[in-house]
């Protein structure tokens, strides 16, 4: 493909709107997607989208749009609508008949009703479209802010991948090419499910010694799971795995990590879903995950407890139990 010189973003949320004001920092010509009429009314007039990115006013004029095929007249689109309404947001722009570019996903999590990547969801929802990825350590309103941050962006030619990066670099904002887009979607899924368990156990106030522990034994079972399923070890150990990864595990401005500390002061997993509050993908992923190291015969217990907690099959206690009362195993492969 040659250079991207427009991009739509289709999701007028946070991390949309963030999105859509990097590309437009770089000076990519953007359209924005919003599927409320009084966001796209706002983002026009003021320049702010409150609901999402309180208390931000953007340094770049956006071009904010309710018709999907308008935003999707572009050289490039970036998908940021949740994980478990990709497929209905792939099959509405297949509609559209406007897609003539890639389609980077930007939502990190696992179709929770088939088990499959948003890569392959979207194989078959837009065949003959190239897929993109783009996932690493990155907040919404860092990014919006224009607060330094490096992502990883993945397509399956190197050309694609680094024409999609210089159209959204910036001076606030390092993307970096990746031929892995299965790699890539990994860590960005997997570290939403061990993320609730750093969140419970900062909840429950078991300690960082606790806390540092879960993360690095939580990235081994990333490792594995994605060793197994055909990541490059580069890209586990990379932006989107270890880094997405230590920063999802330690903030509560990551939604699952906040997610995980209300599981661990006592609310029912139920209650957190039911509430509507910002969505946590880990807790749609945990199952999914489980599966998935079931079909490639890998142990994965932190996230087989996440599972088994968001399911309210075992409480905090429990899981803590379960964990530390495993089989003595050597953390390398000297024996």
């Amino acid at each position: 493909m040659g250079a991207v010189k427009s991009i739509g973003v289709i999701g007028g949320g946070a991390w949309g709107t963030a999105l859509a004001l990097t590309a437009a920092r770089a000076g990519t010509t953007v359209r924005l997607w919003a599927r409320d009429p009084a966001t796209v009314s706002e983002v026009r007039s003021k320049q702010q989208n409150t609901k999402y990115l309180p208390g931000i006013t953007f340094d770049e004029d956006l071009n904010a749009t309710s018709s999907l095929k308008d935003a999707a007249d572009a050289d490039a689109i970036l998908l940021v609508t949740p994980a478990q309404s990709t497929r209905a947001i792939l099959s509405a722009l297949k509609e559209t008949g406007a897609v003539r570019g890639p389609v980077v996903l930007c939502a990190k999590g696992i179709e929770q009703t088939t088990g499959k990547l948003l890569s392959q969801v979207m194989k078959e929802e837009l065949p003959g479209v190239e897929p993109g990825v783009l996932s690493g350590p990155s907040f919404a309103d860092d990014v919006a802010k224009g607060l330094p941050t490096a992502v990883t962006v993945a397509a399956h030619t190197a050309k694609t991948a680094l024409s999609l990066c210089e159209a959204l670099q910036s001076p606030c904002f390092r993307p970096y090419a990746s031929i892995d887009v299965l790699g890539t979607q990994i860590g960005g899924a997997l570290k939403n499910v061990l993320a609730i368990a750093c969140g419970a156990v900062a909840g429950r106030k078991l300690g960082a010694s606790a806390q540092a522990a879960l993360t690095a034994r939580g990235f081994a079972e990333l490792n594995r799971l994605g060793s197994a399923m055909g990541a490059q070890g580069e890209t586990l150990t990379g932006l989107s795995g270890l880094g997405d990864l230590v920063l999802t595990c330690s903030s509560t401005q990551s939604r699952n990590f906040s997610f995980g500390m209300r599981l661990g002061e006592g609310f029912m997993a139920s209650e957190l879903i039911a509430a509507g509050g910002k969505l946590a993908e880990g807790a749609y992923s945990a199952q999914v995950a489980v599966k998935l190291a079931q079909k490639h015969e890998i142990e994965v217990p932190i996230c087989d407890t996440v599972a088994r907690m968001v399911s309210e099959d075992m409480t905090i206690d429990e899981a803590l139990n379960t964990l530390m009362a495993r089989p003595l195993k050597s953390e390398t492969d000297f024996f």
